[in-house]
Formats: structure tokens, C-alpha cells, sequence
């Protein structure tokens, strides 16, 4: 492994969504991050090909059965000889099960254990299920996602699982590392969803409480596409551009690219009740030319522009290629590591793990006694695949 988390070893217990997002991202840094699955996930060899779920790249699978004591006393016993261990479990299953922060916390006291949740560990919906549509919702984030007179609109799911939480995840746990190299002491990192979706609404806040947002409209404002400006237009082959000339210097270049640089309805550029019938005027604008004869006028210039590509054309377009955004490994097209390093550059050297794929070996690496092993398996503690 390379890259500036190299020497550092993390445990995942496996879940969906945000926590795989966060141990993918500690592993593309060089942390050696091992994902323990269910036993009961392992239902035969593991196949020759790299399993399809992206996020599980960079990592060894093995599969430690929980409720069977032998495998709770593995999964202590990989405790003891690592940095940190990341779950996403309801709050109180890891403590059901043995293996909470007391007791992994007693094994290791310089263990960072990542718990990940979506409405934390605890207040009056702690125990509740929910998905990112949900925490964002109380956040108070997707009130604000939609155009004018439109509900509101999902943003995918990326803004909590990914954004609010997987990233605030491995941010967190990346600082209690930091801080228990210094203090030789582990902690319990309790990331939300809901806190993290939160916390990327902190310039909103500020606009809001500035005058600069009006927070009880959606789709009037500056940057949720109320300017002009500031939003997409479809073209004339029925794909779109993306315009985001904010700066005075970067609206005259707009202006000027499309020629209404000398009229005068354009010049007051913050005057908001002009704003719809400005959008409904470059909108008629940008449909009488194709997305690549726009690119060909506004690409490499100050307008502040971009054509808005699938993920199939982005992998193709020349800046993404120039720069490797995309890679392809054991067959599968991706994300490469973000972000970059200039001296511990990080890697892709393992495609995603199957089920199991590798619990002997690791098992074996970690410092776990052969015959220890056999007997993990003989008794269905542990299981490898195949």
C-alpha cells in the first residue's frame, strides 16, 4: 500500500452506504482497512471476477460469525492490533453483541472506534429508521433543494450518506488518530448523518442570517437556481450547460459570449425581480445552439462554465482524462482517489473483496496462531470462502 495513511490498520464492520464510503476512502489513503462480513454472507468459492460494489476496493474481506462467542473473541483479539474500527450499526447492537466501545476500549485504550449513524447515538429519534432522504430533512437541508413553485427536491443520495456522513466519518476518524498519536489514548467518534448534513449548510446559515437567502423560498435565491446566472440550460440537441457567472468580471464575460453585452435589461445583474424574465431570456438563447457549440464559444474562458455531462461522458471528457479522475480496475470503471499528494500518492492495488474472500490470510497477517485458525473455522466462527 502507499499513500499518507500507510502503516495504520482499521477494522470495518460491514454495513451499506456511508460506512463502506468511509473505509474506502481510508483505504485509498494506505490504511490497511479489513471488512468483516456476516458468516452467513459466504455461500460458496469466491468467484474469479472482482465483486461489482465499488466501494469495497482497496480492502480484504473476511466473514467472523458475531454471535457465536469464538467469533467475538476474533474479532477482540483484531481489535487489540488495531488503530481504529468503524461500524454502522444501530446505537446498542455493537454493545448487544460484546464487542461496544467499553469492551473494544478495554482490549485497546488507543483504539478510535467510528460509530456511524444517521440520526446519532442518541435524542428522540436515536432508535428510529431513516434514510438520507430523512436526515437531510431535519438537517434542514432539503427544504432548500428545488426550483421555484416545486417541492422539494432530493439531491440523490449524496449529501447525507456520502457528504454529511461517510466523509464526516473518516474525517473524524482521522482525527482521533491524530490526536491519540499524541495523547496514547483512543476515543469514540459518534458521527450523524443529520450533524454532518448540518454542518454543510454552515454558508447558508450565514446568507440566511445575512439577508442573503431567503430561506422560506426555494428556487429565488442565489445559488438554488433564482439567478440567471447561476443554473442550467438545455441547448438545442437536449443537453444542457451549466452557467455559474457570479463575479461582475465573469457576468460581463457571459454578456459577452452571448452577445447581450449591450443590452440593457442584463446590466442590473443583482436585481432580483428582474431574475425570472432574465432566465426565461437566456434560456430561449441557450436552446438555439447545441451543448458543443456552446462548449465551443464558452469552454476555457471566464464565464464560469461546463457542460453537463452523464458519468459515461465524463469519463471521456479530455480535463478528466488529462488529470486520470477516472480509472479502470479489474474491469470496473471508477472514481480514482481523491485527493491528490505530491509525494504519498495513493493507489488503487486491491479491486473489491468478495465474501470471506480473505479470512485465513488475514487472519494468518494479523498475528492469529495457525492452529487457532483451523479452529475457528472447524467450529464456524470464522469462514472462508471457498
Amino acid at each position: 500500500m502507499s499513500g499518507p495513511l500507510t502503516g495504520f490498520r482499521i477494522i470495518e464492520i460491514a454495513g451499506i452506504g456511508p460506512g463502506p464510503f468511509a473505509a474506502m476512502l481510508l483505504a485509498d489513503m494506505g490504511a490497511e482497512v479489513i471488512r468483516v462480513e456476516r458468516a452467513g454472507a459466504v455461500r460458496g468459492p469466491a468467484p474469479d471476477t472482482p465483486h461489482p460494489d465499488i466501494l469495497r476496493r482497496n480492502r480484504r474481506n473476511i466473514a467472523i460469525d458475531l454471535k457465536h462467542p469464538e467469533g467475538v473473541a476474533t474479532l477482540l483479539d483484531l481489535v487489540e492490533r488495531a488503530d481504529a474500527l468503524i461500524e454502522g450499526f444501530r446505537p446498542g447492537v455493537m454493545e448487544r453483541l460484546g464487542v461496544g466501545p467499553d469492551e473494544c476500549l478495554a482490549r485497546n485504550s488507543r483504539l478510535v472506534f467510528g460509530r456511524m449513524t444517521g440520526w446519532g447515538q442518541d435524542g428522540p429519534y436515536a432508535q428510529a429508521a431513516g434514510h438520507d432522504i430523512n436526515y437531510i430533512a431535519l438537517a434542514g437541508a432539503l427544504a432548500h433543494f428545488g426550483r421555484a413553485g416545486q417541492p422539494p427536491t432530493p439531491p440523490m443520495n449524496m449529501v447525507g450518506d456520502f457528504g454529511g456522513g461517510g466523509m464526516f466519518l473518516a474525517f473524524g476518524v482521522v482525527c482521533a488518530l491524530l490526536e491519540a498519536s499524541r495523547s496514547g489514548e483512543g476515543q469514540v467518534v459518534d458521527t450523524a448523518m443529520v450533524d454532518g448534513t448540518a454542518t454543510l449548510m454552515t454558508m447558508f446559515w450565514t446568507m440566511s442570517q445575512s439577508g442573503l437567502h431567503d430561506q422560506s423560498q426555494r428556487g429565488v435565491n442565489l445559488l438554488d437556481t433564482g439567478a440567471h446566472f447561476y443554473d442550467v440550460y438545455e441547448c438545442a440537441d437536449g443537453e444542457y450547460v451549466s452557467i455559474g457567472s457570479i463575479e461582475p468580471q465573469f457576468y460581463a464575460e457571459l454578456m459577452q459570449l452571448t452577445g447581450l453585452a449591450d443590452d440593457p435589461d442584463f446590466a442590473a445583474q443583482m436585481d432580483r425581480d428582474g431574475w425570472p424574465e432574465l432566465k426565461r431570456r437566456l434560456g430561449e438563447l441557450f436552446s438555439t445552439k447545441t451543448r458543443d457549440e456552446w462548449c465551443e464559444i464558452m469552454e476555457h474562458t471566464d464565464v464560469c462554465f461546463a457542460p453537463v455531462l452523464r458519468m459515461d461522458e465524463a469519463t471521456q471528457h479530455p480535463h478528466n482524462i488529462e488529470r486520470g479522475t477516472f480509472v479502470e480496475v479489474g474491469g470496473l470503471t471508477q472514481p480514482a482517489p481523491a485527493p491528490r499528494f505530491s509525494r504519498t500518492a495513493p493507489v488503487i492495488d486491491r479491486p473489491p473483496a468478495h465474501d470471506g474472500q480473505h479470512t485465513v490470510e488475514v487472519l494468518r497477517d494479523w498475528g492469529v496462531d495457525s492452529a487457532r485458525i483451523d479452529e475457528l473455522v472447524e467450529s464456524g466462527a470464522v469462514k472462508q470462502a471457498g
